[in-house]
């Protein structure tokens, strides 16, 4: 009998800055975007959980962009995502992405979980890209510390989301 072959496993370093979202969370996301279709963003794709929920909640492969710098994260999500679920990955950090592209494209929907070491600067880089037509949404799970005025808290989340982190998350939506 052959046994089918087992993916690889992920290796998450501290320098990866990634705190793998769980699924049940990142369904829950995905479903706050609303039915909005559109150009859709994730900025942080670290091991795919939030594009396979926006795939899961009926999100177009075609509309969704995802950025990850770490080359192994990177190279799990390309492995991850079949042809029938081509998605754009870029390789590339998310702050010099949108510091690239920020006069020439913007996204109407934006599922993230951002490095919580730089919260503020990945938000402010994120909420640059969403555009500005009525119902643009992101959504993001960021650390109970972080505030901003468009934010209207979804939910807290329990203390053992991110049991290793030691830090205490709650998932925000901002609305245009």
């Amino acid at each position: 009998m052959v046994l089918p072959s087992l993916a690889a496993p992920i290796t998450i370093d501290k320098n990866s800055e990634c705190h793998v979202t769980p699924l049940d969370e990142a369904a829950r996301m995905a479903s706050y975007l609303g039915d909005k279709a559109g150009p859709t963003l994730e900025p942080q794709a670290g091991t795919g959980n939030l594009i396979q929920a926006l795939h899961d909640a009926g999100t177009l492969a075609k509309d969704i962009t995802a950025v990850e710098r770490h080359h192994g994260l990177y190279q799990a999500i390309k492995n991850r995502f079949t042809e029938d679920q081509h998605i754009s990955l870029i390789h590339q950090c998310f702050l010099e992405y949108a510091d690239e592209i920020k006069n020439n494209a913007s996204y109407s929907r934006i599922l993230m979980n951002p490095p919580f070491r730089h919260i503020k600067k990945h938000m402010a880089a994120a909420l640059s890209l969403l555009d500005h037509s009525e119902g643009s949404t992101l959504v993001a799970l960021v650390p109970v510390t972080y505030s901003h005025s468009d934010a209207e808290i979804l939910e807290t989340l329990s203390n053992d989301t991110f049991s290793t982190a030691k830090v205490f998350t709650k998932i925000i939506r901002i609305r245009r």
